[in-house]
């Protein structure tokens, strides 16, 4: 997966990522493929010359378990 501005999103295969708002504490829970998927996502988002704003959405059949809550994972370096 392309963000459009060519960073690569890779995924590991079987990575299985849920993510479940449960009021006042959100609960990602993935297997060990999923959080090493999360891993690399971030790692791509934390790299040398990354703009601010760059982002992932994952959704509920694009990346996330049936039942997910969207996730976006976003590079803001503003405090």
């Amino acid at each position: 997966m392309t963000d459009g501005v060519g960073r690569v999103f890779t995924w590991e295969t079987d990575a299985r990522i849920q993510v479940r708002d449960l009021g006042r504490e959100v609960v990602i829970e993935a297997n060990a493929e999923g959080l090493r998927t999360l891993a690399r996502h971030l790692l791509v988002l934390a790299g040398d010359g990354v703009p601010d704003g760059s982002h992932l959405h994952l959704e509920d059949g694009n990346g996330l378990e049936a039942g997910s809550v969207s996730l976006v994972l976003e590079r803001c370096e503003e405090e």
